[in-house]
C-alpha cells in the first residue's frame, strides 16, 4: 500500500492543476445539486419490528385519510386568576380561536375544548387539539405564523395561551460556537506548524470536503428523507477528521523536507507513510459509522452512512489534494523545526547566524521527555490513568435513557410552558397519552372485543382515564386513548405500556383480537429498548472488525487488544461525564443546558460507534510510528520514545482540534446535537490525553517485545500492507538511487 500511495502522492504533486480542478468541479457539481434540489420533505421516524410501529402501520391501512403522521398542536388556554374557562367571555374567545384555526389551508381538524371535554376539572385550563395534513417539517411557515397569530389574539383578550406539539418544530441552529471551534482549530494549526500557509492547508481541504459532503446530503435529502440532524452530524465528523488527516500528512511532509528530500519526493513519502495510517484510521471510522445500520433504525442508519461518506471524502482529499496544494505552496511550507518569518523564524535565523546556539545539544521535545518519563514509571502511570477514568465513569452507573419531549424543552419555550399547563390542569400523564389499537378483523364479535379491552385497561394500576373505543368505518379496528398518571418519560409509564401489552395477550386468547400500543410515548419506549438490545451485538461487530483490521496494520495481537480495552475505558468515562452534565446538572449552566433529564436513548450506541472510530485514529497514528521504529531495529522501550518524539505533538494538536470542532456544536439549539457535541469532545479528551498519551505507552513499556508478538502461522497468512513504508526504500534502490544512505534515512523518518 505504501508504494501505491507514494506514487499517488507524487502524481498529485506533479499534476496539481488537474487534481485541484477535479475537486473544485466536484464541489461545484455538489453545490449546484444542492441549490437545485427540492426542499427536504418528511423525515419519517420508523422503527421496524417494534409493536408501536406495527400499530402505526395498521392505522395507515385501516384509517385512510387519518394523517397519522401529520403535525399536531395543542393550543392550551388558562383563565385569569379568579376566572374559569367556562365563563362566557373566555368561552367566546376560545370559540373564536377554534374558528380561526379551522380556516388554515393545511389544517385537517380542530377539536373544540367544550365539545371534546378538554376542560380541566377546576375549570381553569382548556386546550384545543389541531391536526394538520402534513408533517411538522413539511408545514409551511404561513401555517406556523397563523397558529402563533391566533394564539396572540387570544392573549390580547386576557387569556394565557401556550402552544405544544410538533407543529412549531423548526430546523435547529448550531450557533456562533461552531465558528469559534473552527477558529480554535486554526490557532492550533498555526502553533503546530509555525506557518500560516501550512496551517491553512488542512483547514482549506477540510472545508472543501465538508462542502462536498453537506451539499451532496442536501441534494439527496428529499429523495432519501434525510433529516437536519444528518447533515449536522456529517459536518461535525467531516470537519474533525478532515482537519486531522490533512494535519498528519502535512506534518510528515515537513519532516521529510527536514531530512533533505526534494519537495516532490517528500510529498510522495508523506502520502506513502502517513497516508497509509490515514487510510486505516479512516476505515475504522467508516466501519463504526456504517455499523450503526445493524440497529435497524432507518434514521440512525442514514446518519451513520452520511457521516461515513464525509469521512471517505476526507481521506481521498488528504491523499490527493494535500500533495497538490503542497505543490502550489512550494517553499512557503518550511521543513519541520522552521517557522515563517512572521512567526519568529527571522529571529531564530539571526540566533543561528550569530552562533549563540552553537555547541549546545539539541533539547528533547516535550513528547520525548514525556514518553521517557512514562517508560521509567509505567506501573504508576497505568494505575493513575485507569483509576482516573474509572472515577469519571462512576456517574454512568445511574444512566437513565429516554427520548426528549416537550417536558425536556427549556422553560423559556412555549412548548414547555404548554406542557406544564397541561400537567397542572390534567395531570402529568396527559402529556403522554397512549394509543391502543385493537385489530378485531379475526374476531367473531369485534364490539365485544373493543369493550373487553377498554374494561381490562381500566383495571390496570396507574391509569387515570380510558376513552371509549373509536372504530373505523369497516368496524374491524378501533382506537382507545389511555391517560397514564405519570409523566411520559417515567418508569411508571414504561411499566404501564408493558402491562397493557400483557393484557393484550389475554384478550387475544379470549377474542382472537390483537391489541397494540402506540403513540409517541410508546414509540420512545420501544426505541430505547431496541437500542439497548442492539448495543452489545453492535459493539461486538464494530470492535471485532476493527480488531482484525488493526492486527493487519500492527501485525500484533496484544496491541489491538490494548487499543480496544483502552477505548472501553474512555467511552465509559465519557458517558459518565454526559450523565453528570445532562442528567445530574453539573456545570449545566456553563454549557447552556437549560433542562436536565434522561440521556437520549441513542447516545450510548452512537458514542460507542463514533468514539471507537476516532479513538482508533490516534492509536493508528501514534503506534505506527512506534512500530516503524521497532521494525527498524530499536528496542521496544526506545521505540515508544521515538514514536512520541515524532507523533505526540501532532496527535495532541489533532486531538485539540477535534475537541474544538465538537465543542463548537454545544451551542446548538437542538438538545441531541448539543449532547453529541459535548459527549464526543470529552471522549476525545479522555482517549487522546489519558488513554493514548499515558496508558498506551505505559502498557507497551511493560509488555516489551511481547507487544509485537504474532504467531508465525498468522504472520504468514496476513497480507503485508506495509504501513511503515519499508517498500519505499526497496523501490528507491530498484530505481538506482544515487544515495542509498539517504533512502535509509527516509524509511527511518
Amino acid at each position: 500500500m505504501a508504494t501505491f500511495l507514494y506514487k499517488l502522492g507524487r502524481l498529485a504533486f506533479r499534476r496539481r492543476h488537474f487534481v485541484a480542478l477535479i475537486w473544485v468541479a466536484l464541489l461545484t457539481l455538489a453545490g449546484v445539486g444542492a441549490a437545485s434540489a427540492p426542499a427536504a420533505g418528511t423525515t419519517s421516524f420508523s422503527i421496524p419490528g417494534t409493536e408501536a410501529q406495527k400499530a402505526f402501520d395498521l392505522l395507515e391501512q385501516r384509517f385512510p385519510g387519518m394523517s397519522a403522521d401529520g403535525a399536531t398542536a395543542r393550543v392550551v388556554f388558562k383563565a385569569p386568576d379568579g376566572q374559569k374557562m367556562t365563563d362566557a367571555g373566555n368561552k367566546a374567545t376560545v370559540e373564536d380561536t377554534v374558528k380561526e384555526l379551522s380556516d388554515g389551508s393545511e389544517v385537517a381538524s380542530v377539536a373544540d375544548p367544550y365539545t371534546a371535554q378538554a376542560v380541566s376539572k377546576d375549570g381553569t385550563v382548556a386546550y384545543a387539539s389541531v391536526k394538520y395534513d402534513v408533517s411538522g417539517m413539511e408545514l409551511q411557515d404561513s401555517s406556523r405564523d397563523a397558529l402563533e397569530d391566533v394564539a396572540q389574539d387570544a392573549r390580547d383578550a386576557g387569556l394565557t395561551v401556550e402552544i405544544g406539539g410538533d407543529a412549531l418544530q423548526t430546523v435547529p441552529h448550531t450557533g456562533a460556537t461552531e465558528i469559534i471551534g473552527i477558529g480554535v482549530a486554526a490557532v492550533v494549526l498555526v502553533i503546530t506548524f509555525g506557518s500560516l500557509i501550512a496551517a491553512g492547508l488542512p483547514l482549506l481541504t477540510a472545508l472543501i470536503g465538508v462542502g462536498i459532503g453537506i451539499s451532496t446530503i442536501t441534494a439527496l435529502a428529499s429523495t432519501l428523507e434525510l433529516g437536519s440532524t444528518t447533515s449536522t452530524l456529517a459536518m461535525m465528523i467531516g470537519l474533525a477528521v478532515g482537519i486531522d488527516y490533512a494535519l498528519f500528512i502535512v506534518s510528515r511532509y515537513r519532516a521529510e523536507l527536514a531530512e533533505g528530500r526534494e519537495r516532490e519526493e517528500a510529498a510522495g513519502r508523506a502520502v506513502g507513510t502517513a497516508g497509509s495510517a490515514v487510510v486505516f484510521a479512516g476505515l475504522t471510522v467508516v466501519i463504526a459509522l456504517v455499523g450503526l445500520s445493524v440497529v435497524n433504525i432507518p434514521m440512525l442508519t442514514k446518519m451513520g452512512i452520511a457521516a461515513a461518506g464525509t469521512v471517505v471524502i476526507a481521506v481521498l482529499i488528504a491523499l490527493t489534494m494535500i500533495p497538490a496544494l503542497l505543490g502550489y505552496a512550494g517553499k512557503k511550507v518550511q521543513p519541520a523545526g522552521k517557522k515563517s518569518r512572521w512567526l519568529g523564524g527571522k529571529r531564530a535565523a539571526k540566533k543561528a547566524a550569530s552562533g549563540s546556539e552553537a555547541g549546545r545539544p539539541a533539547k528533547p521535545n516535550l513528547g520525548t521527555r514525556w514518553a521517557s518519563f512514562v517508560v521509567r514509571r509505567p506501573i504508576a502511570i497505568l494505575l493513575l490513568g485507569v483509576v482516573g477514568l474509572g472515577a469519571a465513569a462512576i456517574p454512568a452507573t445511574s444512566l437513565e435513557l429516554g427520548l426528549g419531549d416537550d417536558g425536556s424543552q427549556p422553560t423559556s419555550t412555549t412548548q414547555r410552558r404548554a406542557y406544564d399547563l397541561l400537567s397542572d390542569g390534567f395531570g402529568p400523564g396527559f402529556n403522554g397519552p397512549l394509543m391502543v389499537v385493537v385489530d378485531a378483523q379475526g374476531s367473531g364479535d369485534p364490539d365485544a372485543a373493543f369493550k373487553q379491552v377498554g374494561d381490562d385497561i381500566k383495571g390496570i394500576k396507574n391509569v387515570v382515564a380510558v376513552t371509549p373505543a373509536t372504530p373505523n368505518k369497516a368496524g374491524d379496528t378501533a382506537t382507545i386513548t389511555v391517560i397514564p398518571d405519570a409523566k411520559p418519560s417515567s418508569v411508571t409509564t414504561e411499566d404501564l405500556v408493558h402491562a397493557i401489552r400483557d393484557k393484550g395477550a389475554e384478550v387475544k386468547a379470549d377474542t382472537d383480537a390483537t391489541v397494540l400500543v402506540t403513540g409517541s410515548t410508546a414509540m420512545n419506549i420501544d426505541v430505547s429498548e431496541k437500542l439497548n438490545d442492539a448495543l452489545l451485538p453492535y459493539l461486538a461487530l464494530v470492535v471485532g472488525l476493527a480488531f482484525l483490521l488493526l492486527i493487519v496494520v500492527f501485525r500484533s495481537i496484544l496491541v489491538p487488544l490494548k487499543a480496544a480495552l483502552g477505548f472501553l475505558l474512555s467511552v465509559m468515562a465519557a458517558l459518565g461525564a454526559v450523565v453528570a452534565v445532562f442528567q445530574w446538572g453539573w456545570f449545566a449552566g456553563l454549557l447552556g443546558v437549560e433542562e436536565t433529564g434522561p440521556v437520549m436513548s441513542m447516545m450510548p450506541i452512537f458514542m460507542v460507534g463514533v468514539v471507537f472510530g476516532l479513538a482508533m485514529d490516534y492509536e493508528v497514528f501514534l503506534v505506527t510510528r512506534m512500530r516503524e521504529a521497532y521494525v527498524h531495529g530499536e528496542k521496544p522501550s526506545q521505540a515508544v520514545v521515538t514514536g512520541f518524539k515524532y507523533g505526540a505533538r501532532v496527535v495532541s494538536a489533532a486531538a485539540v482540534i477535534m475537541m474544538a470542532v465538537f465543542a463548537g456544536f454545544i451551542g446548538s439549539s437542538e438538545s441531541m446535537v448539543k449532547m453529541i457535541g459535548f459527549g464526543l469532545a470529552i471522549a476525545v479528551f479522555f482517549d487522546a490525553f489519558v488513554v493514548r498519551m499515558a496508558i498506551v505507552p505505559a502498557v507497551l513499556a511493560l509488555l516489551g517485545k511481547k507487544a509485537w508478538w504474532l504467531p508465525k502461522w498468522l504472520d504468514r497468512a496476513l497480507p503485508n500492507v506495509d504501513v511503515e513504508g519499508e517498500g519505499l526504500r526497496t523501490d528507491a534502490e530498484a530505481k538506482g538511487s544515487e544515495d542509498p544512505d539517504e533512502d535509509r534515512a527516509l524509511v527511518r523518518a
